[in-house]
């Protein structure tokens, strides 16, 4: 029996673009790293407030307070005077206080806006880290899709074996039921224990096809009763031609996420040490202040030297200098930095080195899939040849059963094997693509119809 699913009424193709697309939406590791990306955007806007108002705060105090009684007959902004002034408890007030405080800083000597910049390069290092995860969740479903097209070759194989064999059975039964059979009975021995290997290996390749069909729909988040499917229905080799080596390590050392991430990381730390440094220095500063306090029931002070703390107005507006003292601190916070510098600095050599190393050995793996699909290719043509030999010197008479049965079961290796060599080629085309900052999607196939 064959990929029954093939058949559902309710089949959904979808082409390799939209299965990549859909998969990357639906992919929970692509959103956790786009809420990062998200953070580090936060983050600069975070910093670039602190440019403006950085310190701007409103505290209010609200009460009763009792009003104030004298025996003497001074007016009520001189009654300070009164040795004798007493709270009056039946005179209740509400009493309310407000007091703001703002600061704009004027001149920090680069600390605010290297430290704007460092936070700039923090988003970059986390937007090239989602774009990594984004190449590797591409890269998975390329080779999903892949999957899918070989489970559906591999079947389609299995069904044209599984006909082929039943028609040497039904010769074998005919030729044993023949009078005066020369037939060997090894011969059906050697048959009935090739088909039940045959049966295992169909067996296996249903249970991966199926396989296969439930990571589609959860990958898809496909609803009740929908199967999908891919748009093409033959896996070929993609007709990429495979470039030189120095092309495709030019171009991961120029584009790949990983490298840009780490040069950001270097101009987050270079920047942080400027913005560290310019604590050495005095910052200038712009400060306002105001205090208000209104109780009705208490009188107003109009003497500048005599305040009432519960009934009074005032504003201060002037320049200031801030100046961080702790210079030891300073001196290791500045190493600190420095020394993140030079980490990010060898990370990017030691990374690189990575990434050539990595791309020879793509390199040399696609190189050698192809290859194996040519040769296997050429082994497959010399099978069917084979094949076609051995089953017409078996209708003549001239053939054994075991001949044509070890041709058979040759080509069915072989059939099995080159659409293997396909899937591994692809497979390792869209790894070197990846490999070399190359997006998959630019692999081309021609499908067969």
């Amino acid at each position: 029996m064959g990929f029954s699913l093939s058949f559902a009424q309710d089949t959904v193709r979808v082409s390799l673009e939209e299965f990549i697309s859909r998969g990357v939406d639906n992919s929970g590791e692509v959103d956790a790293e786009r809420q990062k990306v998200r953070l580090a955007d936060n983050r600069i806007r975070q910093t670039q407030t602190k440019r403006y108002l950085p310190e701007f705060t409103l505290n209010t105090q609200h009460g009763i307070v009792p009003g104030v009684k004298s025996d003497t007959d001074l007016p009520r902004d001189e009654l300070y005077l009164d040795p004798d002034l007493e709270n009056d408890f039946e005179n209740l007030a509400i009493f309310t206080r407000a007091e703001i405080q703002a600061v704009q800083p004027i001149y920090t000597w680069g600390g605010l806006s290297n430290a704007v910049k460092a936070s700039k390069a923090v988003a970059n290092a986390a937007e090239s880290r989602f774009q990594i995860t984004v190449e590797e969740t591409k890269l998975r479903l390329y080779n999903l899709y892949q999957s899918y097209l070989l489970s559906l070759e591999l079947n389609r194989l299995l069904d044209e074996a599984r006909k082929q064999l039943d028609d040497i059975s039904g010769q074998l039964q005919k030729k044993k039921n023949e009078e005066g059979s020369d037939l060997d009975e090894s011969d059906v021995f050697k048959f009935e224990v090739f088909q039940s290997e045959f049966a295992i290996r169909g067996a296996e390749v249903r249970e991966n096809a199926t396989y296969v069909q439930n990571v589609w729909n959860y990958v898809l988040q496909a609803s009740e009763g929908t199967v999908y499917m891919p748009e093409e229905s033959f896996l070929d080799p993609v007709q990429n031609s495979i470039k030189a080596l120095n092309y495709y390590k030019s171009r991961a050392i120029g584009n790949r996420p990983e490298v840009k991430g780490l040069e950001s990381g270097i101009n987050a730390a270079e920047f942080g040490v400027k913005a560290t440094r310019a604590q050495y220095l005095p910052s200038l500063f712009l400060g306002v202040a105001g205090s208000f306090a209104d109780t009705p029931n208490r009188p107003r002070q109009d003497n500048p030297f005599i305040i009432n703390n519960s009934n009074f107005s005032s504003a201060r507006l002037g320049f200031g200098i801030r100046q961080n003292l702790d210079f030891f601190s300073l001196k290791y916070d500045v190493n600190e930095r420095k020394i993140q510098q030079q980490q990010a600095e060898f990370s990017k050599n030691a990374a690189i080195d990575g990434i050539v190393l990595q791309i020879n050995e793509k390199y040399k793996e696609a190189s050698l899939s192809k290859i194996k699909v040519e040769k296997t290719d050429e082994a497959l043509v010399t099978s069917k040849k084979w094949v076609r030999q051995e089953q017409l010197d078996y209708d003549f008479g001239i053939g054994n059963t075991k001949d044509l049965i070890d041709a058979i079961q040759k080509e069915l290796e072989l059939k099995v094997q080159y659409k293997r060599q396909i899937f591994n080629f692809n497979k390792d085309m869209a790894e070197l693509f990846k490999a070399s900052a190359l997006p998959v999607m630019s692999l081309t196939t021609t499908y067969s119809q």
